[in-house]
């Protein structure tokens, strides 16, 4: 085993939904294809009062629920259950947190990863704890699922209350979209084919459009979800990312310092939107009922029980002032209740200066490049190609696409979960695929300003009906600009 290969794995929040879901199937996942190391051991804790036995019987349940019904071993499950112990804590008793402790020391053996799936709010005090419990050392790694904060002041308390225990290169701040295959291939296809990267600019490209739509409501999260609104759970992290990768300038290796240095550069290049743009590059829209799926659903104020002025849906007209992507409009936009669930980054070319074909009535299209991330994992490049026939009327032409779908070019490889990635770097101690603090504040800080000038412009989110693709202005926040969304 390499000296930083991690030998502990400590999860807050165990009993949580997304340990149960994704974090636990993921480390199954590992363990079943032979890429977890042999002494690995596992400590849950939470609040609940379980012993041993209960949360492994937990755990047993929750990977027959979570892994697919192919890929499922009992003898397997049966390893990994004996790697997990559990111990209850709740950070105000100290009695309880005293266990916990010397429960860490019991089973420490070298490197140890927490993982903090909790409230962001308890980020700092677990680890002034630990800290304080001599369990912080140099040897340690901190994993933090993001957002973090509620906006830049609360982002920069927690990484102060953080960084003052677990140094910088330390601390692993997670992003699942990072872990995605297809967000993985986004960048084997910018950097790792010479086709595209000659054209990946504002000579070449007209517009991007970055979406990430749900179908689904705050399904039980209305709380959570009222503190936050779709730009802060879903545009300041995941479409921001998405948006780096797409953006950002070739970095000199694929290693942690230099991936990380040019998705900064991004989102500081990101032109402002305050409250004089807001009218024009941004719209906020809330779900009413309406239908999606065939299925009838009640409104965002009807879920969640009390009036709210809180996004569902948020679309952005952002530019990146740089000499790359000067002039090219970048499009995002997220929300729940939509039409269709989807990831997918579009990227449309410019037209063609001349078409010879135009005397004949043959009219062209645009090249289009579109990366879908989910529900499938595809991508696809729109080309013009002459239409099948003798042309008696002159040349047709249609928009064809070359399709890589990457579940059928890769059917003998398994679709692994991002978390598998994710927690495999951080037992072995990489983090390029997690987000630094200063990316983190940069995005915050961009963030804070558009709701800065939403709040000085009186602005507030329209009406628009679940199963829809949002408000009305979103398409005029496009059209008014010559574009349109994909759709």
């Amino acid at each position: 085993m390499n000296k930083q290969t991690a030998s502990l794995m400590v999860i807050f929040g165990a009993t949580g939904d997304l340990a149960q879901r994704m974090l636990l199937p993921s480390l199954y996942g590992l363990l079943r294809d032979g890429l977890m190391n042999d002494d690995l051991k596992i400590l849950g804790t939470a609040r609940s009062k379980h012993n041993q036995a209960a949360f492994r019987e937990r755990v047993g349940q929750a990977l027959a629920r979570g892994v697919p019904s192919a890929e499922y071993d009992a003898d397997t499950v049966q390893l990994l259950l004996e790697r997990i112990d559990y111990t209850p804590a709740s950070l105000g008793n100290d009695e309880e947190m005293a266990a916990l402790h010397e429960r860490i020391r019991e089973l420490r053996d070298g490197v140890i990863v927490y993982h903090l799936s909790t409230a962001p709010r308890f980020y700092a005090p677990i680890c002034e704890a630990l800290g304080e419990a001599g369990l912080a050392g140099v040897d340690t790694r901190v994993l933090l699922e993001k957002p973090i904060g509620h906006d830049l002041a609360s982002a920069i308390e927690i990484n102060d209350g953080v960084t003052r225990i677990f140094d910088e290169d330390r601390v692993f701040r997670v992003d699942h979209y990072l872990g995605k295959e297809g967000v993985q291939n986004l960048l084997s296809l910018r950097f790792g084919n010479a086709l595209f990267e000659p054209l990946w600019n504002t000579q070449h490209i007209e517009q991007v459009q970055i979406t990430v739509a749900e179908t689904v409501g705050v399904e039980g999260r209305g709380d959570y979800y009222d503190h936050s609104g779709a730009m802060r759970d879903m545009l300041q992290n995941h479409l921001l990312q998405l948006l780096c990768l797409t953006a950002m300038e070739p970095p000199a290796r694929f290693e942690p310092g230099s991936v990380r240095n040019e998705k900064l550069k991004v989102l500081r290049s990101l032109r402002p939107i305050g409250a004089m743009d807001a009218g024009n590059n941004s719209v906020a829209g809330q779900y009413s009922s309406g239908a999606v799926n065939g299925q009838v659903v009640p409104s965002y104020l009807e879920e969640l029980g009390r009036d709210s002025s809180t996004e569902t849906f948020v679309a952005l007209r952002a530019h990146i002032d740089n000499w790359r992507w000067s002039g090219v409009p970048f499009y995002l936009r997220t929300g729940k209740r939509m039409a269709q669930r989807c990831t997918e980054i579009y990227i449309q070319f410019r037209a063609v200066p001349h078409s010879i074909f135009a005397v004949g009535g043959a009219k062209t299209e645009p090249n289009a490049l579109l990366i879908q991330l989910q529900p499938e994992e595809r991508i696809s490049l729109n080309l013009m190609s002459k239409t099948p026939g003798l042309d008696r009327e002159g040349l047709r032409l249609s928009q064809v696409a070359l399709d890589l779908d990457l579940r059928d070019a890769f059917d003998d490889k398994r679709r692994r979960l991002a978390y598998e990635r994710l927690y495999l770097d951080a037992i072995e101690g990489n983090g390029t695929l997690f987000v630094r603090r200063d990316e983190t504040e940069a995005a915050w800080e961009w963030v804070d300003g558009i709701f800065a000038g939403w709040r000085t412009a009186g602005y507030a989110p329209k009406t628009y009906q679940a199963g829809t693709w949002g408000p009305g202005s979103a398409i005029a926040l496009t059209e008014r600009h010559g574009h349109s969304w994909r759709e």
